[in-house]
């Protein structure tokens, strides 16, 4: 079994108001430090071996749901994760 993280960002080229909300946020409360906020989403699926290649089910996996792939990038670690 293996134990996917998957992290899912907006591009850089896209504008992220949530972001800028929580940046603006932070400024007021006098965290001028804060410069830039980008908001992502954080999943973990656990996949069970098959014969299939895990980094290609992963990809498809992120391509057809859980990332937009027109305005969102997204990584992913994959963990083996040991049974008893």
């Amino acid at each position: 079994m293996y134990k996917v993280k998957v992290y899912v960002t907006l591009r850089e080229s896209v504008l992220d108001p949530q972001g800028k909300a929580v940046t603006n946020s932070l400024n007021a409360l006098n965290y001028q430090e804060v410069t830039d906020v980008r908001i992502g989403k954080y999943m973990e699926l656990k996949i069970e071996k098959s014969e299939r290649d895990i980094h290609d089910v992963v990809n498809e996996i992120c391509h057809k749901l859980l990332a937009n792939p027109v305005i969102e990038d997204y990584r992913y670690e994959v963990e083996e994760c040991v049974t008893q």
